[in-house]
């Protein structure tokens, strides 16, 4: 990344704000004012820590902050993948899921779900799908459309911090 040099903890946790926030921008989806405040708690003796830095970020925001990082979001297999608009790592999180290459019967599905948990909630069903079977992701949100707005909330949020935790072991290359 531009003013880092290598990305390695160290370099992140040496380095000026707006190449940190360059750097980790991208970890919470189109929210890189989480990186933004995370900056103020470096150094960071590990990748954990970084990312508990980052999520007590999240859990200082206000309700407005949480709902628009949640809905910043894209549906899974929804407009944004057929328009190709997806965020390289939103992208290659659904390849890995098999998204891209759903059936039509499994895409009228995703799309019916998305459709129908938007409306129940007032934003997209998130979940961190790398890893996951297609299947496992219908049945998921077939079992999480039953819940209530407040739970599905809370999940949304936890499944966000398992996305950051994934997308920070890539970035900085740990298991």
């Amino acid at each position: 990344m531009a003013g880092i040099g290598k990305l390695t903890l160290a370099a992140l946790s040496a380095a000026d704000r707006a190449p940190f926030v360059a750097a980790l921008g991208g970890v919470f989806e189109h929210s890189p004012w989480i990186a933004e405040a995370a900056w103020d708690a470096r150094p960071f003796a590990s990748v954990d820590a970084l990312r508990e830095a980052m999520l007590a970020v999240l859990d200082r925001a206000s309700e407005e902050q949480k709902l628009a990082l949640i809905r910043a979001h894209p549906e899974l297999a929804g407009k944004e993948a057929a328009a190709g608009t997806l965020t390289v790592d939103s992208k290659g999180e659904q390849a890995s899921a098999g998204l891209d290459r759903c059936s039509a019967e499994e895409l009228r599905e995703l799309r019916a779900g998305n459709l129908a948990y938007r409306e129940k909630f007032g934003f997209p069903f998130v979940m961190a799908v790398k890893g996951r079977s297609r299947r496992e992701i219908l049945d998921a949100m077939a079992k999480r459309l039953a819940n209530p707005r407040d739970v599905e909330f809370r999940a949304s949020l936890d499944q966000i911090g398992r996305i950051a935790r994934l997308r920070l072991a890539a970035l900085l290359a740990v298991g």
